[in-house]
């Protein structure tokens, strides 16, 4: 970050803004409502500026500045158009240690006005840092069509209730967790329709109800999908967002992982070719304790969880235990990969079925129905197959496969690292020996594989 995000209490504080012109007048405006001491030097002071000095109580100086002037002020605004005051007030400000804002000039600042979306007592702010103050504000407008004014008074409802909660629930997790009910729940509704009087009387009645010892875990199976952020689901951002605990496999980018809520703790239980970080069953007694000691665990997982993820076995021992638990269907692998691929699953005129597999090696062997698998008219899709595709190649030609039948590898898929390889049965496997193809992959078989060069959409580097 070039800027580090902060809000300042400037009630009562005196603030000094240089220029008098209509940009010093929307600096004014902002200053003022916070409820700044405003004092305003200039050699000439606009009508603008005039109108707002009752309503602002502005104190006027109509002269230059000199550094002198600086004296005891909490913050500095210039909004002139001349470059050597302009230098002059940021040297002052720096060497005083006092908060400048040089306006339309980001290297003479220490700090930047954001574009704001003032729903007082909730304030948000996006800055791009000076680089593309329009962007910055576009992205405000977008922000203010999904954050009504009543969200204000959502706060305040909070605020009124705040000490009550806090009197209630001993222990902070337990209170975050049940504000995280009502600011989203039917008393917000309550209030987002205007009815303050009755949000606060249900507020009060869900509050005596509560168990001050209540345990509040549980868990939550979240697919985390192929790899692109944004094809995670809206449920499971938001139960991201309000887990304690985020336990997460290798296939989890860093970009899925950086959505979950920052304060939560990160536990990696990943898996992968002679190295399992934890045993399959240690990570289901895993997530039970967690939820017992009363935290909400979301278990991330990439794809989805109910194919070839062992989700079953991590919610039978939730069920036995008695822990509550929800689970989030994620986008597979097999889809997410063949669609950004270009690789229809099926196809009118090359294939009526599709068939998932896992072509994990287990004693240097692959264990599946090839005869079945060898079958025309369809597709197969293997996941984990990348250490034994010369196997899986040459098994499907002795059992009737045509040497020619169309193959590719993604590696990536989803991502910017996206990279797609195609061949047949007998070329491929040497085309991933010398693509230096690495997991995770994932493995399409079948006519449909020709359609990939007319349908490929998603450009990244694609090796054929």
């Amino acid at each position: 970050m070039d800027y580090f995000p902060v809000f300042l209490k400037l009630t009562d504080q005196p603030c000094l803004v240089i220029g008098a012109g209509e940009i010093a007048a929307r600096k004014i405006e902002l200053l003022s409502r916070a409820g700044a001491n405003i004092t305003v030097i200039a050699r000439e002071i606009s009508d603008t500026v005039l109108s707002q000095e009752a309503s602002h109580r502005l104190t006027l100086l109509e002269k230059s500045f000199v550094p002198e002037d600086l004296g005891e002020f909490r913050l500095v605004v210039s909004a002139t158009d001349n470059a050597e005051t302009n230098q002059l007030v940021a040297k002052t400000a720096a060497e005083k240690n006092i908060p400048v804002n040089v306006v339309d000039n980001p290297e003479l600042c220490s700090f930047i006005f954001p574009a704001i979306i003032d729903r007082s007592p909730i304030i948000a702010a996006v800055s791009s840092g000076g680089a593309a103050p329009v962007l910055a504000r576009l992205l405000r407008a977008k922000i203010e069509t999904v954050i009504p004014p009543a969200y204000g008074h959502l706060a305040s409802l909070a605020d009124k209730f705040r000490d009550k909660v806090k009197l209630h629930f001993k222990q902070p997790a337990q209170r975050r967790i049940f504000w995280e009910s009502i600011l989203q729940g039917s008393i917000a509704e309550l209030v987002f329709s205007g009815l303050i009087k009755e949000a606060e009387l249900q507020l009060e009645k869900t509050l005596a109800e509560q168990k001050p010892d209540a345990n509040f875990g549980e868990v939550y199976l979240i697919g985390a999908g192929p790899g692109a952020p944004d094809l995670l689901t809206f449920r499971a951002l938001r139960l991201m967002q309000q887990a304690d605990v985020v336990v997460y496999d290798r296939l989890v980018s860093p970009e899925i992982l950086d959505l979950a809520r920052r304060d939560s703790e990160k536990i990696y239980v990943g898996k992968q070719r002679h190295d399992h970080a934890l045993p399959q069953e240690s990570i289901n007694i895993l997530l039970a304790d967690l939820a017992k000691a009363g935290k909400r665990v979301v278990r991330l997982k990439g794809g989805d969880p109910f194919i070839f993820g062992r989700g079953g076995e991590e919610i039978e021992t939730l069920m036995q235990q008695g822990i509550n638990f929800q689970v989030v269907p994620g986008i597979t692998a097999a889809s997410g990969c063949a669609a950004y691929a270009g690789i229809p699953l099926t196809h009118r005129d090359h294939a009526q079925s599709c068939t998932f597999v896992t072509g994990h090696l287990k004693d240097n062997t692959i264990n599946l129905n090839w005869a079945q698998l060898a079958a025309p008219n369809q597709t197969i899709v293997i996941y984990m197959g990348l250490v034994g595709l010369e196997k899986i190649c040459e098994s499907l030609i002795a059992h009737g496969s045509p040497k020619d039948l169309p193959i590719a590898i993604v590696q990536q898929g989803t991502t910017v690292n996206q990279r797609v390889v195609t061949g047949t049965l007998a070329t491929l496997p040497d085309k991933v020996v010398s693509r230096d193809i690495k997991p995770p992959t994932l493995i399409i078989i079948g006519t449909v594989v020709t359609l990939h060069d007319k349908l490929s959409w998603f450009k990244t580097r694609k090796l054929d």
